[in-house]
């Protein structure tokens, strides 16, 4: 398969791109950014082709692209992308509003491509253990749900709301509450969040706390702070506490590490050494679209989670709980 990248403006652009590198049976035929000296330096480090405009890459013979813009472009770039007949695995969130988001997924029902949201922390092995673990009955029925997705802060466009959709809150919902609705098969039917500037110098949130209401009369807390100061020895993380009548499973997505000590970074740091859960995510996008397969992490999973986060910004703001289903 040949395959485009649209914008390297996140993060994770560069271990998509990676992935991409390491896959025999993948083309990786070139990158188009609007910042043409960003494009410039990612295409001169993977020896790929820069494109100059949006519609040069969608007019080539690729079959997909990899959108990693800022979340505010997701929608215009994964529109134009599907109007030109082209599978879309796309940054999350999946939108800044839910009409973007039903306009993605839309777009592409009516242009018969796969659209998948990049929720990447499903492939991990630990994730996939605890959801085997789960589904085997061992907890029992499950009661309640305490879970983390503390980071670092990122700085740059994602604290800016009108490119972001938010700070903290938008960046680290959607994962947890991802894996909520995949593992355990629950949904959030009402969030109360509470959310504040409280450790940087940055116009929006840096840290949030939600607790929420589940179907089955589960109920569930999430912290998603960028709470990490630089000195961190890694990133952040990925923590789930299950608590079922039977039993409490303990997940921490990336446990598995190794310290580093550097003379030249003078820190700490935690080097993954675990399964490389942004090639199992791309690599597995790319199966789909190659046997005509459904997606495992759809547009309508993104819009999901996308309802928590902008539920938890309204109950936030206005102090009091707030039903997903109002969210519109």
């Amino acid at each position: 398969m040949k395959v485009g990248m649209i914008s390297f403006a996140h993060l994770h652009a560069e271990s998509y791109a990676s992935a991409l590198m390491q896959m025999p049976e993948v083309e990786f035929s070139g990158i188009y950014d609007e910042d043409q000296s960003r494009a410039r330096k990612w295409a001169e480090r993977f020896g790929v082709k820069q494109f100059a405009t949006l519609k040069d890459l969608l007019d080539s013979d690729i079959e997909a692209v990899i959108i990693c813009s800022t979340n505010a472009d997701h929608c215009r770039y994964t529109v134009a992308a599907a109007e030109a007949k082209k599978h879309v695995l796309v940054e999350k969130p999946i939108a800044t509003t839910i009409q973007d988001a039903n306009k993605m997924i839309e777009t592409c029902k009516n242009n018969g491509v796969k659209l998948q949201i990049a929720f990447p922390v499903r492939y991990l092995p630990s994730v996939l253990e605890a959801k085997r673990i789960v589904d085997s009955g061992q907890l029992g029925r499950i009661l309640a749900i305490k879970a983390t997705n503390h980071g670092s802060m990122p700085g740059g466009w994602f604290v800016e709301k009108e490119l972001a959709g938010g700070g903290a809150v938008i960046d680290h919902t959607v994962h947890v509450i991802d894996l909520i609705r995949w593992m355990l098969e629950l949904e959030v039917k009402e969030v109360y969040a509470e959310y504040d500037r409280l450790i940087h110098d940055i116009p929006t949130e840096d840290c949030g706390l939600l607790t929420m209401e589940l179907t089955n009369n589960v109920f569930a807390t999430l912290d998603t702070s960028w709470n990490r100061p630089s000195a961190y020895p890694t990133w952040g993380d990925v923590t789930m506490t299950i608590i079922g009548t039977t039993g409490v499973l303990e997940l921490d997505g990336f446990a598995q590490k190794y310290d580093l000590y550097n003379n030249e970074i003078k820190k700490a740091q935690w080097e993954y050494w675990g399964g490389d859960m942004d090639y199992f995510l791309v690599r597995d996008f790319l199966l789909a679209c190659k046997n005509n397969l459904p997606v495992k992490v759809s547009g309508e999973d993104g819009l999901k989670t996308l309802e928590v986060a902008l539920a938890a910004y309204k109950a936030g703001k206005d102090h009091q709980p707030v039903k997903t289903e109002d969210i519109k």
